[in-house]
């Protein structure tokens, strides 16, 4: 059974930083995908930021220059590191894990949310 739990969201006041972690157990982690989603109060669940197994990245055009993800295959976990964080960035942010090795393949486990907020 694969698991992902999600760590270090909070309240930041905007400019600041936050870095999430998604430590995961139950399957090769290494071997798949790992993403990072969000969804605000009244909006529709986005892609933020992926990597691939071979360690690829992609991020949508609002975190580009100010966002980060990696991961440690060592450790099953992924890190987002968001700075320069925006009012708009607001969400509950969700880590997922994918059905491939490629970040473009889609994504079969998520963990609960941790909740963002920045204060402006």
């Amino acid at each position: 059974q694969v698991q992902l739990v999600e760590s270090g969201g909070g309240l930041v006041q905007a400019g600041g930083s936050l870095r999430l972690s998604c430590a995961a157990s139950g399957r090769t982690f290494g071997s798949y995908a790992m993403g990072w989603y969000r969804q605000a109060p009244g909006k529709e669940r986005e892609l933020v930021a992926a990597i691939s197994s071979g360690g690829s990245t992609y991020y949508t055009d609002s975190v580009k220059g100010r966002f980060t993800i990696s991961r440690d295959n060592a450790k099953n976990t992924v890190y987002l590191r968001m700075n320069s964080l925006k009012p708009e960035d607001t969400a509950v942010y969700y880590c997922a894990s994918g059905s491939g090795t490629e970040y473009y393949a889609g994504y079969d486990y998520w963990g609960q949310g941790t909740q963002v907020t920045v204060s402006s």
